[in-house]
């Protein structure tokens, strides 16, 4: 039995008791906080793709496979409580509902692939708890994470708000230009052969240097641990999610997919697997582009 499992929290009340013994388990905190932020926001954005109405397929490339739910799941999974996203002139409701939504995504997205830095510092504290130490929950990192993002989303809301009047979103919030969706596509790969985006990998890859070395037993302190990574983790990973413009803000399958290449970034090593999505990106890119060119200057016209 561990020293955790050990600890006597006789004098507590039984409530009070079996609460400290939770607390006392970061790492179990940690996993916990992770799980329910993350399937939070994917539980949010499910509503928001099922109360929309029309083909789901024009969402973006790869939606279409949701066309094929049947119907009848499709109703019972509708909800009735009025998310409707603005279309046209945005009102302070419009701007609150696509607030919320890239406040899900980043939930959905992001924090799943924090969680090797967040469990580090839970391993961390859960050592330092045993041997009596003062220690800090994984909830005020994770905050200080979130934080970071959540200002991402703010930027996020407000760009789509501007490349909807400029005609680059269409109605479905998808791009209505292929030019426009290929050079998101080639800026995001090129930055993932840039020094800064390797410099902020570092930093999300090897949290345990940067926890040894920045320490801190405070609630602020623990939160400014947070922002910071947050900020490396900004650093690593804005290029690939401003893609979302590209292939649809509520295409909910590149979300699942750019959040997986994500975490797998995190906890590899070596930059192989950093440059080869890089290529990748790049040649999505150039099918954007070449698609684009064909539609606006077809072949037969030549």
């Amino acid at each position: 039995m561990s020293k955790t499992a050990e600890q006597d929290f006789s004098h507590l009340p039984p409530a009070a008791g079996r609460l400290g013994a939770v607390f006392a388990r970061p790492k179990a905190l940690a996993i916990a906080c992770v799980l329910a932020l993350a399937g939070l926001g994917w539980l949010y954005l499910a509503l928001l793709v099922a109360n929309m109405g029309g083909a789901i397929g024009a969402l973006g490339p790869g939606m279409a496979v949701l066309d094929l739910v049947p119907r009848a799941i499709a109703a019972l999974c509708r909800p009735t409580f009025g998310l409707a996203m603005p279309e046209g002139v945005w009102g302070a409701g419009g701007f609150a509902v696509v607030a919320l939504m890239w406040t899900a995504m980043m939930l959905a997205m992001m924090l799943p692939s924090a969680s090797p830095m967040i469990l580090t510092y839970a391993e961390i504290a859960e050592t330092a708890a045993r041997k009596g130490e003062r220690i800090v929950s994984p909830f005020l990192i994770a905050a200080g994470y979130t934080v970071v993002w959540l200002g991402f989303a703010t930027v996020a809301t407000l760009a789509q708000f501007i490349l909807t009047r400029a005609a680059l979103l269409d109605a479905g919030m998808a791009s209505a230009s292929g030019l426009f969706s290929g050079a998101i596509f080639i800026g995001a790969g090129l930055y993932q052969f840039s020094a800064l985006k390797h410099a902020c990998l570092r930093q999300c890859r090897q949290p345990f240097p940067f926890f040894f070395v920045h320490w801190q037993t405070s609630p602020r302190g623990v939160f400014g641990l947070g922002l910071q990574q947050g900020l490396y983790c900004l650093g690593c990973c804005w290029a690939m999610m401003l893609a979302m413009f590209a292939v649809g803000v509520m295409n909910v399958i590149w979300m699942a997919a750019l959040g997986m290449v994500m975490t797998l970034e995190k906890i590899g090593r070596g930059n192989r697997f950093t440059y080869v999505t890089g290529a990748a990106l790049i040649a999505v890119g150039v099918a954007f582009v070449l698609a684009g060119f064909a539609a606006h200057w077809p072949l037969h016209t030549i």
